[in-house]
């Protein structure tokens, strides 16, 4: 008999704890091949196609679209043929399979699985009540019921309907949120013991409020004889009902990485911010001349990399990171630049590698494609990641000034507003010229504002006069 290898999700890497399915590949019943994609799903660093280390037929798939699946939860189960080494024969019986793929994802693949428990394949809809018993005897682990007694029940409580109960020894949880978690280890309810309500028998928050509502004690009766406590006045007025509830937006993905980062960036770095209106007209005028004289257009997000890495060369300190565990400031040899970028699924920052190694029309180039896969969400993991630098052009959105957020754990970001046509003092007589406002967010514990300030006017200086940069190129 063909055997049943479970392919739970993978860690993608870079501390990812989960991932969201965005669209399946395969049916119940298709023949996959090993390291075939089998599910697409969204992480909160990129779209990642998941390829499965086992060939065979596909048996049982998990989960919907749209889902949130925890790393380590089963995806798929394959029957496995026999007769072969790396699962890749023909659908056909045979025994377990030793080998393993050639899968370069983290955390699976390259190597032989390791054995596991045969899984029973769960039939579609909730979780059924199971006390799946071992050959020979009742589950271990669990007490036996007594005959016509019915089995891993939770005692009734007044007042309330009993929450069916059901025993999960093994395997992954069918929980999702971590409130729920959190929940249930506050009042001390075993979540392997309760038949969650939600699609395929995922426990939600309300199974578990039933579970305590059932196990709390009830009020304890008076003796005979004894008056009953008389209850005081009421000296307030009953409280009015609660007002509906809104719309709630899961943190999830794309939008749940930025709130974690941008929170942990705020909460343990100690930022300040500069900034300083640049007369950028000479260097439209420059942008113009380069794409003027034929070659690839050079944009002015590239010319704006082109002064950021000729500042950090300046002013190495700022390409740094903090490692309070030891307490020490590191300071970074390459300058990997990270732009942020607007897309449908959210901001994301693509990482531009050894951007001070690149020439301007490297740079444009680079900037370029990123920017294409962020749109089209095929950025992989590593391309959203590494950066010791950012650069966030706002200008875009129409807006002259923001105050930056660091990208932790870098330290520092150098933020772009729109270029518009302003009143200006141009050598001593007025005029009208391109003026953009540059904002500076830099970590204190990496240098004074003496530092932040000389970077920023080196910034400024280049934007004015374009000229500038040749000394450092």
């Amino acid at each position: 008999m063909a055997v049943v290898r479970e392919f739970t999700l993978p860690d993608l890497g870079e501390g990812l704890t989960g991932a969201e399915i965005v669209r399946w590949l395969v049916q119940v019943g298709d023949v996959v091949a090993v390291d075939q994609p089998v599910v697409e799903v969204e992480t909160a660093k990129a779209m990642v196609d998941v390829p499965c280390p086992y060939g065979g037929v596909v048996t049982a798939r998990y989960g919907e679209e749209g889902a949130e699946v925890p790393v380590g939860a089963p995806l798929i189960t394959v029957a496995v043929p026999g007769g072969s080494d790396d699962g890749s024969g023909p659908p056909v019986t045979g025994s377990a399979v030793d080998g393993g793929s050639g899968n370069v994802l983290v955390g699976y693949g390259t190597a032989a699985p390791t054995a596991r428990r045969r899984r029973v394949q769960p039939s579609p809809g909730p979780l059924r009540e199971t006390t799946a018993a071992a050959p020979g005897g009742p589950l271990r682990g669990a007490p036996a019921a007594a005959p016509g007694e019915p089995s891993h029940k939770t005692a009734a409580a007044p007042g309330g309907p009993v929450p069916e109960t059901v025993v999960c020894p093994t395997g992954p949880l069918p929980v999702i949120s971590p409130l729920v978690r959190r929940l249930a280890r506050e009042h001390d309810v075993d979540l392997r013991r309760l038949k969650g309500s939600g699609p395929e028998g995922l426990i939600l928050r309300a199974d578990v409020e039933r579970a305590v509502a059932a196990t709390a004690p009830a009020s304890v009766a008076p003796a005979p004889g004894t008056p009953a406590p008389v209850a005081p006045a009421p000296t307030a007025p009953a409280p009015t009902a609660p007002a509906p509830e809104g719309e709630r937006v899961p943190l999830r993905g794309v939008r749940g990485a930025v709130a974690d980062k941008l929170a942990r960036s705020r909460r343990e770095i100690p930022d300040a911010s500069c900034w300083v209106d640049a007369d950028a007209t000479e260097l439209l005028a420059a942008r113009k001349a380069m794409n003027a004289a034929g070659g690839p257009k050079v944009s002015v997000l590239a010319l704006l990399a082109r002064i950021c890495t000729a500042a950090l060369a300046r002013f190495p300190e700022l390409n740094a990171t903090v490692d309070m565990g030891s307490r020490e400031i590191i300071r970074l040899p390459g300058v990997h630049l990270g732009f942020a970028a607007q897309t449908d699924r959210g901001l994301v920052v693509p990482v531009v590698r050894d951007a001070q190694k690149r020439t301007l029309e490297g740079l444009s180039e680079e900037i370029a494609r990123l920017t294409e896969a962020a749109r089209t969400g095929t950025l992989a993991p590593a391309q959203l990641t590494g950066g010791t630098f950012t650069l966030n052009n706002y200008g875009v959105f129409g807006v002259d000034g923001s105050t930056p957020i660091i990208n932790h754990p870098e330290a520092a970001m150098l933020g772009v507003g729109r270029i518009s046509p302003k009143p200006w003092v141009h050598q001593g007589e007025l005029a009208v010229r391109q003026v953009v406002q540059l904002s500076f967010t830099f970590d204190h514990r990496v240098c004074d504002g003496g530092t932040a300030g000389g970077f920023l006017r080196y910034v400024a200086d280049c934007v004015e006069q374009p000229m500038v940069l040749l000394r450092r190129l």
